[in-house]
């Protein structure tokens, strides 16, 4: 019996990965940009969150969530310190918040993908599914988001022009 060895090919780089996700939080930046002000901090839907409210949530995970993982430890999840108070606070935050992703996504090697690491001590899996638990998250919440500038009677932006 003749064996065959099949190399293994990827499909998707981490350099891909990361520009996948920056045109997600593209996409939401812009999204935050859509609400007027004041509803971006006190409009819901069905008792959910205000966007400001859950956009902190995303500022709270991702950055904290890599600088962990790239230095082997992490602190409690923590979204209300120093949570914005003005839209303008918030897309600055968001700015600075994604190049800090930007710094600490580029320090994960390949290998590091595949390490259980326990994000804010609660999540122990693979370091890749935390970064698709950071992704999913923002969509998920982004979807919320269009929900809530569809019952403003505002349209939000295209969900495909994420650059």
């Amino acid at each position: 019996m003749t064996t065959t060895a099949t190399a293994t090919k990827q499909f998707i780089s981490a350099d891909q990965l990361l520009e996948h996700w920056q045109g997600h939080r593209n996409l939401t930046r812009r999204v935050i940009e859509s609400f007027p002000e004041k509803e971006l901090f006190e409009f819901s839907v069905g008792g959910m969150r205000p966007f400001a409210k859950l956009a902190t949530e995303l500022l709270s995970i991702a950055g904290p969530g890599l600088k962990g993982i790239v230095e082997g430890k992490m602190d409690a999840f923590d979204d209300e310190t120093a949570a914005p108070k003005t839209k303008e606070e918030l897309l600055a935050k968001w700015d600075s918040e994604t190049e800090v992703i930007n710094l600490y996504f580029n320090q994960i090697s390949q290998e590091r993908f595949q390490e259980t690491f326990n994000l804010f001590g609660q999540y122990e899996f693979p370091v890749y599914q935390n970064i698709l638990y950071f992704i999913d998250n923002e969509i998920h919440h982004r979807g919320q988001g269009y929900t809530y500038l569809r019952a403003l009677g505002i349209v939000p932006p295209f969900f495909w022009e994420r650059f």
